[in-house]
């Protein structure tokens, strides 16, 4: 694949939806992967090689500046003629106890992920303004927000959670109107019920949960890759994706 093909940068590459989602935008554009694991991105990263996707990945902590800074210097560097299409910021905490319980520790490293979102939605925007004035394209540049249903549903327990994902869904909305006129498509997504994701399947409360009653990460990805395509005139900010039987 050459690498004057546009990008897709995608945060928080795991083993399951991150990876999902990379695969998908790899068969269109040469991907940016990070995460905090480089094995699990080298695992990644060869899989799409194997599949004829060309793309680097880059160990990152995303919740410090200088990680983050460096990455995208990375890859601007790496692929100095390609434009950046779409940024995924696919990251997450899963800090879930009592609130009496949560130290202030606790607190401070669960909202490090509105952190991230801040950090790499302002290294993004330029990247992605700059696709949309020089760039002709089929698509409009895309920004895409991972969410939850603690995006909009705070449960008990689950306070240190759910602040940040309602914090990042607020900064995509926040974002979908400052950069829609300019070009840039910011949505956000609500993965609302159980993922069928390698951790889920091995989480003591969810490992009994059939697998029909799980979110394909796939589906996910194919989800994604419709709200990157979707034209000026019809610009979706949030979806609410769940299975079948998931409770309302």
């Amino acid at each position: 694949m050459s690498a004057t093909k546009p990008l897709a940068i995608i945060a928080g590459v795991g083993t399951g939806t991150g990876s999902s989602v990379a695969h998908r935008f790899a068969k269109s554009y040469t991907v940016a992967l990070l995460a905090r694991s480089q094995s699990t991105l080298d695992g990644v990263l060869g899989s799409i090689k194997a599949q004829g996707g060309e793309g680097i990945g880059i160990s990152t902590n995303v919740t410090d500046p200088e990680s983050i800074g460096n990455a995208f210097q990375k890859i601007t560097q790496a692929y100095p003629s390609s434009s950046v299409a779409v940024a995924i910021f696919n990251v997450s905490g899963r800090t879930v106890k009592p609130f009496l319980q949560l130290s202030l520790e606790d607190w401070k490293s669960a909202n490090d992920v509105t952190t991230g979102a801040y950090l790499f939605s302002h290294h993004s925007l330029p990247l992605l303004l700059k696709h949309a004035a020089d760039e002709p394209s089929d698509y409009c540049p895309s920004l895409i927000f991972t969410g939850a249903t603690a995006s909009v549903k705070a449960n008990a327990n689950s306070a240190a959670f759910a602040t940040p994902k309602w914090a990042a869904r607020a900064l995509s909305q926040s974002l979908a109107k400052e950069f829609a006129p300019q070009g840039v498509h910011v949505a956000h997504a609500i993965i609302d019920g159980p993922i069928d994701i390698p951790r889920s399947r091995d989480h003591p409360g969810l490992k009994n949960v059939p697998l029909e009653d799980r979110i394909s990460p796939e589906a996910i990805a194919d989800t994604y890759w419709w709200l990157h395509t979707q034209p000026k005139t019809c610009f979706t900010w949030e979806i609410d994706i769940r299975n079948a039987k998931e409770k309302w």
